[in-house]
């Protein structure tokens, strides 16, 4: 047996001695040539890793002394309630709200009365000179595109914060889009600002220091039409006569013996009128603007304007009583060229006229501008974007906002074919199936809002 052990266990040891393996690298070479080109692709690369950084807050050091770019992400619920029961509280000035804008903004310092007076830039006495110039360097930007017919940039805007009102903004949105609904039909351009400026200017101020950069900016323009984001076009086919102004540089809704008779405040209305790009218009919109600064300049320009002016009391001035109170007493230097304009309506009261528009449809057509078929309807004392100071209902201002809308798009909808179902609504419906012959619409007011005569192709 114990041969035979023997015998055994020498046949498995030369057994074993015969089972070699078939290659013979080392381990550690392997690793080496797996782990080597990992390492170098990390090193070479721009693959960015994560990282991990520790931070150890002291309780004797201030935070301030923290980065300033590092944020903690936010705690759960469960340790926000730990962490705040070993906290002492926050004093009172500690837990202020998010700060608005005007707070993110700093604004500058008030404009005091013994301040030299605000201006919207330097003067520019050759001004005209220098502008006929430049039209004669670029013949390809004419100020009139034809006879007759004057370059027109329609300028409006709103605040450049969001409206308090959630159905704010949509409003302000459908009346931008009628505003370049009526700007595609003329062919006019369009500006659109939703920034303040000038800091000092605000509010109703807003207009002044924006028209005054688009005339210098633009000297192709020869007529800029500011018109308030609460005015909506109600006929999309009229178009001013621009002949009828050519010796006047503005043109404002109003009659003469409201104004320099009465010197009544709304003798005129400043959210819809017609300005000429000229050294006339910079010298009137400077003078305008002295009276606009926040603060005591607008205060004390106020309680001028409750004793110079009727119907008006004694609040800070606006826009408006300041062009009234311009003109008034100093007619001499202005009257000759502002032309009051009461023949049709650049500024029509929306109260007089939001229930009327079916009555409009049945007797009249577009194209007439007046009362008839206002050119424009202006939601004065109405606050789309929901602000305080309103001095009618916003459910009612909402619904004429809604019916003047409809009824100013149902004229271009109408081009196409189709029409709201009624003005209280949005909802469309088609009214003429002319798809196989959309170039033989023989409708004469159709024919003139899709092909208007000035753009029109000449044989």
């Amino acid at each position: 047996m114990a041969e035979e052990h023997a015998a055994g266990g020498q046949a498995g040891g030369e057994r074993r001695a015969r089972q070699k393996p078939m290659f013979t690298v080392p381990i550690i070479t392997v690793v080496l040539l797996i782990v080597a080109p990992c390492a170098l692709f990390l090193f070479t690369s721009d693959v960015a890793l994560p990282r991990i950084r520790i931070e150890y807050v002291r309780r004797d050091i201030p935070a301030a002394s923290a980065p300033a770019n590092l944020k903690a992400p936010p705690p759960s619920p469960e340790a926000a309630v730990a962490v705040s029961s070993l906290m002492p509280p926050l004093p009172p000035e500690a837990a202020v709200a998010v700060p608005s804008e005007e707070q993110q903004q700093p604004l500058p310092p008030v404009r005091q009365l013994t301040d030299r007076p605000y201006s919207l830039g330097p003067a520019v006495p050759d001004y005209d000179a220098r502008r006929a110039a430049w039209l004669a360097a670029h013949p390809g930007f004419p100020a009139f595109v034809a006879p007759g017919r004057p370059r027109v940039l329609v300028v409006t805007g709103s605040s450049p914060r969001r409206c308090s009102d959630p159905e704010g903004d949509h409003v302000l949105l459908r009346a931008f889009k009628n505003k370049a609904d009526y700007c595609r039909v003329h062919g006019f351009d369009i500006f659109y600002s939703n920034a303040v400026l000038e800091a000092e200017m605000s509010g109703f101020w807003t207009k002044l220091p924006l028209l005054r950069a688009l005339m210098v900016a633009h000297p192709e323009t020869e007529l800029l039409w500011w018109v308030d984001s609460d005015v909506v076009f109600t006929d999309m086919l009229f178009e001013p006569p621009w002949g009828k102004y050519a010796r006047h540089n503005l043109v404002i809704h109003g009659w003469d013996e409201a104004v320099y008779g009465a010197r009544n405040w709304i003798g005129t209305n400043a959210g819809s009128f017609v300005i000429r790009n000229c050294r006339w218009s910079l010298d009137l919109l400077d003078a305008w603007a002295k009276m606009g600064p926040r603060g005591p300049v607008r205060e004390r320009y106020g309680k001028i304007f409750a004793e110079a002016l009727s119907n008006r009391a004694a609040y800070e001035a606006d826009d408006q009583s300041a062009l009234v109170y311009l003109l008034a007493t100093q007619r001499d230097k202005w009257a000759d060229k502002v032309f009051l304009e009461s023949s049709y309506l650049l500024h029509g009261y929306w109260k007089a006229i939001v229930d009327r528009y079916e009555e409009m449809r049945s007797k009249w057509q577009p194209g007439l501008g007046d009362d008839r078929w206002p050119l424009v309807t202006h939601f004065v004392g109405c606050k789309p974007c929901g602000e305080q100071g309103a001095s009618y209902e916003a459910s009612r201002c909402r619904q004429g906002m809604e019916r003047a809308l409809n009824f100013a798009d149902d004229q271009i909808l109408n081009l196409y074919g189709f029409q709201h179902d009624s003005l209280n609504t949005t909802a469309v419906r088609r009214v003429r199936n002319d798809t196989g012959r959309p170039m033989d619409a023989d409708d004469d007011e159709i024919g003139r809002l899709l092909h208007p005569t000035f753009r029109a192709a000449k044989p």
